[in-house]
């Protein structure tokens, strides 16, 4: 298996990710942000062609680059179902599995950041038959956990967050956690600037997933909220197709790859 991270810092601090089996030459690009190019360039170095681009949730802090990749790559495009979009999406639901040569992708939904969050459970059959990487967006960062009323009430987004926490928790401790954004991101508080972890070790010392009791959860989670980022309404309705006045923007189409359940 390969996988790439894109650390970004500037205009938003995040993470992106290129995963592909190079045996089987097929890849997929988790929350891009960077120019196209950037993930074709590494699908090309790497021999291996983008079938999926796929984005976690509607982002608030960015507009994401993931329609106009899987236009350029004639990937598919790939979010939960349950979103409204003004563009075709193929739509994934909890359960679903996308398979990219010898890599399983199986969808998790995870509200609670935004109520359409998914997390991406990666599992690679070439080494062993239990996942190995977990891509978790904004849900579950290094450090804490993603902040909960960009899209809903902040109650009943932490109330959401808690059953995603919940689900997380129980994956392996050796799970490694690649999360979508890291330290100066607005999305989340308190976290850490290290790119990636483990899930025994956020279990036991991330300070909102190491909380096994629904009401401290919420009550934490209600705390010190941060800003909101800038053009967030704007920033969610570009990715959704529509432009700051309401109007939807022209869009082309992109390729339909199978989803399949496993």
């Amino acid at each position: 298996m390969i996988v790439r991270q894109m650390l970004h810092s500037n205009p938003v601090v995040a993470a992106s990710y290129f995963v592909a089996c190079g045996g089987k030459q097929a890849a997929i690009v988790i929350d891009p942000i960077d120019d196209p190019r950037r993930y074709l360039d590494i699908a090309a170095e790497t021999n291996t062609r983008i079938q999926h681009v796929i984005d976690t949730h509607v982002h608030a802090d960015h507009v994401s680059t993931g329609y106009a990749l899987a236009m350029e790559a004639a990937a598919g495009y790939v979010l939960h179902a349950d979103v409204d979009a003004r563009f075709p999406f193929h739509g994934a639901r909890d359960g679903d599995r996308i398979e990219i040569g010898n890599v399983l992708v199986d969808v998790w939904h995870v509200p609670g950041h935004t109520p359409e969050h998914i997390a991406l459970v990666v599992t690679d059959r070439t080494r062993a038959a239990e996942p190995w990487l977990v891509f978790s967006g904004h849900t579950l960062m290094v450090g804490d956990m993603g902040r909960t009323e960009l899209a809903s009430s902040a109650e009943e987004g932490a109330t959401s967050l808690f059953e995603s926490a919940e689900r997380l928790r129980a994956l392996p401790d050796y799970v490694q956690v690649m999360p979508g954004a890291l330290a100066g991101s607005v999305c989340g508080r308190g976290l850490s600037a290290t790119p990636f972890s483990t899930i025994g070790f956020e279990r036991r010392f991330n300070r909102a997933f190491s909380i096994p009791d629904r009401a401290a959860f919420v009550d934490f989670m209600l705390r010190e909220i941060p800003p909101r980022p800038p053009r967030a309404v704007e920033n969610r309705l570009a990715n959704l197709g529509i432009d700051a006045a309401g109007i939807e923007r022209g869009m082309g189409t992109v390729v339909g790859l199978p989803v399949r359940a496993p």
